[in-house]
């Protein structure tokens, strides 16, 4: 029985490691301090096709991100006003492979 007992102790610990690893893989760069590879996650951003600063993933559940887009005062994280000039960062919708996975949302925007 105790053989048994860490057999599965040793599979629950394998398990989280493995979905620890894939979460760290996803938001790897964004830092408690609301930044992404030094770049603030709130302010003026324009969406591009290509050479984005961010890849972006939008997601329903689980993100890494929470985003509200405004039409004014984006000065808290995850605040986004979307321009086409003079932004603060570029972003990309991509489907695979996101730098950040981000959430609509109306309110309380910012980190899960």
């Amino acid at each position: 029985m105790l053989m048994g007992g860490l057999n599965t102790l040793a599979a629950l610990a394998l398990a989280s490691a493995n979905v620890q690893g894939h979460a760290h893989e996803l938001g790897a760069d964004l830092a408690p301090d609301c930044t992404f590879n030094g770049q603030a996650l709130q302010g003026r951003v324009k969406v591009v096709t290509s050479f984005p600063d961010i890849r972006v993933q939008m997601v329903t559940s689980f993100p890494d991100l929470r985003v509200q887009w405004v039409d004014s005062f984006p000065d808290r994280c995850g605040r986004w006003r979307e321009v086409d000039s003079f932004p603060d960062f570029t972003l990309q919708y991509v489907t695979s492979f996101p730098d950040l996975r981000v959430q609509a949302v109306e309110s309380f925007p910012g980190l899960r």
